[in-house]
């Protein structure tokens, strides 16, 4: 008997043992920390913050939000490229920093292919044409005019060199044959606000960040840079409805990782953020910003950073874009 004991609690020892350690190997296995490159003010910060708060349930732990924002988003993007690759250091990123700085900064602190990981894209942003009522113009046509009767003197906000306002702005300029003058700013909040006093002329931004001032007649809305109408505000023309062809402008939030974070982790995130997305409570908040819930897995997510790069890489070079 004494022996048959002996090996009953033996066997509970190593049940414990193993159930320990499978606990001790679990993901995640404590909290989760989501760095947004950028400051609050603009959309990323409650785009971030929407998918956390849905994505704590379906982590099973709490999702931490860090803003470190700077350089168009390239200091929080190398955050998490030199984070520890081991799933709990992520970040939501966006157009400037993934597949336009790389074309445009001669000393990008990481590489986007070797050291950063898809995880899943999240949503699109339409970016919105404003102008100052200042400028006293109520359609995109009239801004062109005014810009093509006296070139070089229209000015144009945007959230930083090599961000996707920037960008986005330097399209519309190309198309429509205008010559304006570039304002970057740290940062879209303070941009916007300048363009509310009429400091500069005109901006794109994302939606989400410029349709209370719009709505609330603080700024002129002209336009919409995506392939579509918003839904948030139906009866503003896109682009291309406005007269200027070739002006795809939407931006995109997505998740990445450290590169050499284990496969497992990746597709646990991944899991995790689709399972947050699909719940009608984070859908509706994120709908009501004015974004396009997307939702891909990271072979799709990254398949669409190759072609993102691509369009930016041409822009670039056909609009001759310099960072000085």
């Amino acid at each position: 008997m004494l022996r048959r004991d002996v090996m009953i609690l033996a066997g509970l020892a190593g049940l414990a043992a193993a159930r320990g350690a499978s606990a001790a190997d679990a993901f995640p296995n404590r909290p989760v920390r989501l760095i947004i490159p950028f400051p609050p003010g603009g959309s990323a910060d409650p785009i971030g913050r929407i998918l956390a708060s849905a994505l704590d349930k379906h982590l099973g732990q709490n999702t931490i939000v860090e803003n470190r924002s700077g350089a168009g988003g390239v200091i929080g993007t190398d955050a998490v490229a030199k984070a520890t690759a081991d799933g709990y250091t992520i970040g939501l990123v966006g157009v400037g920093s993934m597949t336009v700085s790389p074309h445009l900064l001669p000393d990008m602190p990481y590489n986007v292919a070797r050291d950063l990981a898809p995880v899943a894209q999240v949503v699109g942003v339409p970016q919105l044409l404003a102008c100052s009522n200042k400028l006293g113009a109520s359609s995109l046509a009239e801004v062109v005019a005014k810009a093509k009767a006296k070139p070089g003197t229209l000015t144009y906000a945007s959230s930083g060199n090599g961000t996707s306002p920037h960008l986005a702005m330097a399209s519309l300029a190309l198309r429509s044959g205008m010559e304006l003058i570039h304002v970057p700013y740290r940062g879209v909040a303070p941009a916007i606000t300048d363009l509310m006093a009429g400091r500069v002329d005109l901006m794109f931004a994302d939606l989400p960040a410029m349709v209370g001032p719009a709505r609330d007649g603080g700024i002129k809305a002209l336009a919409v840079g995506s392939a579509e109408r918003s839904a948030v505000l139906p009866d503003l023309p896109t682009v291309d409805e406005a007269g200027i062809r070739g002006v795809d402008v939407e931006n995109w939030y997505g998740v990445i990782a450290p590169a050499a974070t284990p496969a497992d982790r990746i597709a646990r995130l991944q899991t995790g953020i689709l399972a947050a997305l699909a719940e009608s409570e984070a859908r509706k908040r994120l709908t009501d910003l004015g974004v396009r819930i997307v939702g891909s897995d990271a072979a799709t997510f990254s398949a669409m950073l190759k072609r993102e790069s691509e369009k930016w890489a041409a822009l670039i070079r056909e609009a001759k874009i310099t960072i000085e």
